[in-house]
């Protein structure tokens, strides 16, 4: 039950019994919402002001016809017409308890919902190149994507995980050839590992696999047959580090899409230009030389070049290289074609922070492989700096000088990693603060929320322990009296829950996933609010040993409570624990 989506029907029907000629454009525009100041109702609607003028009348005429409309709706105790035409409600009690029912009923599936319609979105994050394990960087993207993954899967959408393995290029003949050394090294070498090679003692490990494979026999190879050996193993072996590494956050792609498959002749790349041509989407020109910093694929001379600025891009971008190679845009431009051809329209890539250039280019190529009928959100993910009592943490550095994944993960778990990286907006640069994450206080946002959780179960186990005839099955709180839920502090902690589905189906709709978290936070604290005046007034007692009635409503709304918190952390991929240590 989304009281707001409801209402929002409801203001709409009352709109359309009134005006009959109103249009359903205008009628698209309705927003119900709770009002800034709580102290103006528990609802606030727009609706006057937006269909006022279209109609051709005043928004306060149009607010009061509304207004005089729901004074016989028996949910409504009051609606008031304010400032310019807002209307703001005050719900009847009995449409807060319905809220209570619903979660009781629909349980896991309280706040889902169908906004997307069945509709398919690709959701691509992470995309580490696979030159080594997961470090720090590239964590905060993979906790984003895949919070917004199920996010939008719990909003009705058919959602694909896709990683893009960046397995071409010039990277991965690197990797190839450092592997290639630590073969060498394996076989009884003395090594050197040059400047500009990966120095990492992962592939330790990946040198003595291949001793193990083959020998010696790769020295005896010519040195191409013997790099493409390398670099098929070690490519296979990184991307067992990567998963193993994602595993740790519980982090499971559907797709992993290889740029190899890109290339080649008569590869997606090839066919894409050529298709690019005969749409007339490719030119032969020169660039303006760049303002400010030189990109890197900037070179004055005539080039072919992809109409970018026809689609909302800054400048035209080049496809070919001057060695004849394909550029990295290019690759770009014949993946998301690739994407728009296994039937999305809807795409979401996860970057990190040095990809914020890459959002207009990006949303230019779909437009133009998909002639506009494809959309893609290209979400940035700024940098993370990771702190201990405020100063800069030092953590051990297995690969080079990154800190990993797994390091981050070892020292706080998996749940303080994921939670602590999803309450704050994606695109606002964060700190990680390792003994904030530690701590057993309401500044720590995942142990408050996760506090409040196991501080439903000990209702119910000092409910056992003191009133032990009291049936505390589901099947017995659902007939529970909720009407004896009347006080303010009741009320306000309903209301709490009432927000959820809306909290659900506006994150989905803007991609934002930080949104759950910090209105999970909120209703812990609204808990653990409540569980504080019982501890001052023996009536807002949970328990009550007294009076079995009201106890059973009380546990009905804590019940409702932990539902409500365990879908939420679900949906951000931190677990729900019964009781803390």
């Amino acid at each position: 039950m989304n009281v707001f989506a409801l209402f929002a029907t409801r203001v709409a029907d009352a709109l359309k019994a009134l005006y009959p000629s109103i249009t359903g454009e205008a009628l698209s525009r309705i927003v119900v919402e709770p009002p800034r100041d709580p102290g103006h109702g528990d609802l606030s609607s727009n609706a006057a002001m937006v269909v006022a003028k279209p109609l051709g009348k005043n928004p306060r005429e149009v607010a009061t016809a509304l207004a005089e409309h729901f004074g016989t709706d028996k949910d409504v105790a009051s609606v008031e017409v304010a400032g310019p035409g807002f209307l703001n409600f005050r719900l009847a009690t009995p449409i807060w308890h319905d809220v209570l029912k619903s979660v009781a009923a629909e349980g896991a599936a309280f706040g889902k919902s169908d906004v997307g319609k069945g509709e398919r979105v690709n959701v691509e994050y992470v995309s580490a190149n696979p030159t080594g394990p997961m470090h720090v960087g590239h964590t905060r993207g993979a906790v984003f994507g895949d919070a917004l993954a199920s996010l939008m899967a719990y909003s009705g959408y058919e959602v694909t995980r896709e990683y893009y393995i960046n397995d071409a290029g010039s990277q991965i003949d690197t990797l190839a050839k450092s592997t290639m050394l630590r073969y060498r090294e394996a076989l009884g070498e003395s090594i050197d590992i040059p400047s500009g090679f990966y120095p990492g003692d992962y592939l330790i490990p990946v040198g003595q696999r291949l001793k193990g494979k083959f020998g010696s026999a790769l020295l005896d190879k010519p040195e191409a047959e013997a790099l493409a050996i390398v670099k098929d193993q070690v490519l296979a072996d990184m991307m067992d580090l990567i998963r193993a590494d994602l595993a740790k956050l519980n982090i499971h792609h559907d797709v992993f899409f290889s740029e190899r498959q890109l290339h080649g002749q008569g590869g997606d790349v090839d066919t894409t230009l050529d298709w690019l041509r005969t749409e007339g989407m490719v030119y032969q020109g020169r660039l303006e030389p760049p303002k400010g910093k030189t990109p890197d694929d900037w070179e004055d001379r005539e080039q072919t070049l992809f109409r970018a600025t026809d689609y909302g891009d800054d400048v035209d971008r080049p496809l070919v290289k001057s060695n004849g190679q394909y550029t990295y845009f290019a690759a770009d431009i014949a993946y998301h074609r690739n994407k728009y051809q296994r039937g999305f329209k809807h795409m979401v890539n996860v970057l990190g922070a040095d990809h914020s250039g890459y959002v207009k280019r990006l949303q230019a190529a779909v437009k133009a492989v998909s002639h506009g009928e494809a959309e893609i959100d290209v979400r940035i993910c700024q940098l993370v700096r990771l702190l201990k009592n405020g100063e800069p943490f030092k953590m051990s550095k297995r690969s080079g000088d990154l800190v990993l994944l797994s390091d981050v993960v070892d020292e706080v778990g998996s749940d303080a990693t994921r939670f602590m990286l999803l309450y704050r907006r994606n695109d606002a640069a964060m700190d990680f603060d390792f003994a904030v994450v530690k701590e057993q206080t309401r500044d720590n946002p995942v142990f408050y929320v996760q506090y409040a959780h196991a501080r439903t179960y000990s209702v119910f186990r000092k409910v056992a322990e003191e009133m032990p005839a009291l049936d505390t099955s589901a099947q017995a709180l659902a007939s529970a009296d909720l009407s004896l839920l009347s006080s303010e502090a009741d009320l306000e902690l309903i209301k709490s829950l009432a927000q959820w589905p809306r909290i659900v189906a506006s994150a989905a709709d803007a991609h934002e996933p930080h949104r759950v978290a910090f209105y999970l936070y909120e209703l812990a604290s609204a808990f653990h609010g409540f569980w504080a005046k019982g501890n001052q007034d023996v009536a807002l007692r949970f328990v009550n040993a007294d009076d079995s009635k009201l106890t059973a409503a009380r546990l009905a709304l804590v019940g409702a409570v932990r539902q409500v918190l365990v879908n939420g952390l679900t949906l951000l991929g931190v677990s729900a624990p019964e009781a803390l240590s």
